[in-house]
């Protein structure tokens, strides 16, 4: 039979403990389900113009709207935190959405000023026109993702 130590007992509880840290921070950094990079854009490209780029989408009409039109500024955007996603217009008329999990780390951004999607974790910003990083340390785009623009309305698709 072998003796149980209080040296013993101490480096199992540590052991416990570290494996405990090191499987909490494991998806530190891993975008959020459903933020692949396969996913596409719909844009329109004039107000009131439907824009459909995605397979199967015909059984949009009981989707409900994301936002409005007017809800998106023309050279700006907003995020919406819920759904994961960001949404801008680039110029006016074409609307654009990616995902929010900026592709550093895995923060979500937080805000779109001055042409750029920023993220507040470290500085990264990225393009409102088709998700390119600007500036760091992010150095992969945000995935784009699809939306229906339909009328005024804006949906994920």
């Amino acid at each position: 039979m072998t003796e149980t130590t209080r040296r013993t007992v101490m480096l199992s509880a540590g052991g416990a403990g570290m494996a405990a840290v090191l499987t909490a921070c494991a998806g530190y950094g891993e975008p959020a389900a459903g933020g692949g990079e396969t996913s596409a854009t719909a844009a329109s490209e004039a107000p009131g113009k439907s824009a459909d780029t995605g397979a199967g989408s015909g059984s949009d009409s009981a989707a409900e709207a994301l936002a409005k039109t007017a809800d998106i500024p023309e050279g700006g955007g907003k995020v919406f935190k819920d759904e994961k996603i960001v949404i801008t217009q680039p110029t006016a008329g074409q609307f654009k959405a990616f995902s929010s999990a900026c592709t550093h780390q895995g923060c979500d951004v937080d805000k779109v000023a001055d042409g750029t999607i920023d993220c507040p974790c470290h500085g990264s910003k990225f393009k409102i026109t088709d998700g390119s990083v600007v500036d760091g340390p992010a150095t992969k785009p945000l995935p784009e993702k699809t939306i229906k623009v339909d009328g005024d309305s804006i949906t994920l698709a």
